[in-house]
Formats: C-alpha cells, sequence, structure tokens
C-alpha cells in the first residue's frame, strides 16, 4: 500500500488557512511532483492550493478551480494529488458529501489520491498532535488511515515551522483562490508564506 505523505510546507499551509478562517470551512488542493515512484515509495505531496473559505459546496467554480490548478500543475510538473477540507463546526471532522465528491474526481485521474481533513480543534501554538486526518480510497469508500503512520515527510520540523508560524500570524497573509478572484492581484501559490516555510526550515 502506497503511502501519503506531506512535506512541512504543504502541512504549514493547511493548518495556516484553517487558522485564517476560524469561523468558517475552508478547502484546498494538494499537488505532488509528477514523476515516476519506486515500489513502496510515498506520494509526497509537495505544496497546497487554498480554494475556498465559507460556503464550498459552489459547483461551478471547483470546477473551474480543478481546471485552472491542473493547468498550472502540469507547467510546473506537478499533479493534483489530494484534496483537504477543514469543516465550520469544529467537532465536525468527517468528511461530508462534497468532500468525498471532490475527492473522487480527483482519484479518477490519480488512483493513489488522499482526502484530508483538518481538525480545528488541535491547531494551537504548541501544535503538539498531527490536526489533520487521512483518508484513502479503498473499496470505494474513503477510509480513515491508522494515525500510529506519519502524516509529514519530517513531522518534528513540521511541528516547529507551524508553531512559529501561528505565533507570527503568518496566516494574515496567506491568499485563497477567492481573494484573488476579487481582487485579481494577489498570487494564490503564496510566495512570500513559502519564502518564510524554507527560511525556518
Amino acid at each position: 500500500m502506497t503511502v501519503f505523505k506531506l512535506t512541512t510546507q504543504a502541512y504549514c499551509k493547511m493548518l495556516l488557512h484553517a487558522a485564517k478562517y476560524p469561523h468558517c470551512a475552508v478547502n484546498g488542493l494538494l499537488v505532488a511532483e509528477n514523476q515516476k515512484r519506486k515500489d513502496g515509495q510515498p506520494v509526497l505531496c509537495v505544496d497546497c492550493v487554498p480554494l475556498f473559505h465559507g460556503t464550498l459546496a459552489l459547483a461551478p467554480m471547483m470546477e473551474i478551480s480543478l481546471t485552472l490548478i491542473d493547468t498550472w500543475c502540469k507547467e510546473n510538473k506537478y499533479l493534483i494529488a489530494g484534496y483537504y477540507q477543514a469543516n465550520e463546526r469544529i467537532k465536525e471532522t468527517r468528511p461530508n458529501q462534497f468532500a468525498e465528491k471532490v475527492a473522487a474526481r480527483i482519484a479518477e485521474n490519480f488512483s493513489e489520491a488522499a482526502l484530508i481533513m483538518v481538525d480545528n480543534s488541535k491547531i494551537s501554538l504548541s501544535c503538539y498532535d498531527p490536526a489533520i486526518s487521512v483518508f484513502e480510497h479503498h473499496d470505494n469508500k474513503w477510509k480513515c488511515r491508522d494515525a500510529s503512520i506519519d502524516c509529514c515527510e519530517d513531522w518534528s520540523e513540521a511541528q516547529k515551522i507551524t508553531s512559529a508560524l501561528l505565533e507570527d500570524r503568518s496566516y494574515d497573509s496567506l491568499i485563497d483562490l477567492i481573494i484573488t478572484w476579487m481582487t485579481s492581484w494577489n498570487d494564490w501559490t503564496n510566495p512570500e508564506i513559502n519564502k518564510s516555510i524554507l527560511h525556518l526550515c
């Protein structure tokens, strides 16, 4: 079975997106490098693209987003490898029908795609526990992976850097795609946050 792991950058940006909008749902796409892997080598998600906050179930906007980001991925030798979502209500950490539908659509083009749910209740300055659950597609169902399997390429580093970014309120500068469409000049790839993460690494 292929294991799905996140780089520090992908993990941090997901949590920053959720931290910026703690009062509403958020979602986004996960991207991996488009290259052949050896048998048993994990799928390494190198980045994430924050999409929406607030109302997520906007089918036409999701279609446009998937097309836009798929084009960007091809230009940068990436592929869309998964979907993440944080629900509006803190105690709701299971994927809803919309999350499963989007993830299934991604899995049509990448069979090892993952669905990640962000647990808002675990986002804190200490970041002691991973604030995500990884769901993988088996027998036509999205099943939660064993929590004992590391979700990050380097959990110690991801924990430390996420904590530093939260303390510094770096989420204030995070831009998701819906903001880009409303303002046109903002860059949804979030290069400044990427630089901050690289610097802290």
